[in-house]
């Protein structure tokens, strides 16, 4: 048990990212099936709303509990940290639409795929089954995969990332701290 909590203590929060990672990927979804009873996918221009919905309710759930649960952070500027946050986002919603683009409409690797998993004993009545099925394996196994990843990285660095101090404000800290001492004294 000890070993356990050792390792959850070393890797809590990449642990605790992926938890809100899922969260906020239930609540997006959830999101989009509302919003498909008021739009109608196969509408362009409606099916980019219920992406958008989608998107903006997932951005502004994760917020706040990457915020608080698993970067912590203690800034005190809550609207440009908020920015910085979705404007990552947007990046790696980017990412996830180039992707997708390029992995299903410009090089797929579906037959192979489908051959792959065929090997494996499993096989698929008619095109259109294969064509979903392979739609979400890049969708969850490749795209998800490399927006995650992404999103941790931006988050840890760019948005909640903790400034490092520079030598000058570290020698007024150390000053500050022994002017204190030599009061208290």
């Amino acid at each position: 048990m000890e070993k356990i909590k050792e390792l959850y203590k070393k890797y809590e929060e990449i642990i605790v990212y992926l938890i809100v990672g899922v969260l906020t990927t239930i609540v997006s979804w959830l999101a989009c099936f509302v919003a498909k009873f008021f739009l109608d996918s196969n509408v362009s221009f409606q099916n980019f709303l219920i992406n958008t919905i989608s998107w903006v309710v997932g951005v502004c759930f994760a917020y706040p509990l990457n915020r608080a649960w698993v970067f912590k952070s203690k800034n005190k500027n809550i609207i440009p940290e908020f920015a910085k946050f979705a404007g990552s986002r947007v990046s790696t919603w980017i990412l996830d639409v180039i992707v997708m683009w390029f992995f299903i409409n410009i090089v797929s690797f579906q037959s192979l795929f489908i051959r792959l998993i065929g090997f494996i004993g499993i096989h698929f009545s008619n095109i259109d089954t294969e064509e979903k099925i392979y739609y979400w394996f890049v969708k969850i196994f490749i795209s998800a995969v490399l927006v995650t990843v992404a999103n941790y990285i931006f988050s840890k660095f760019l948005v909640f990332g903790k400034k490092k101090k520079t030598g000058k404000t570290q020698k007024n800290d150390a000053d500050r701290k022994e002017k204190t001492s030599e009061n208290q004294e």
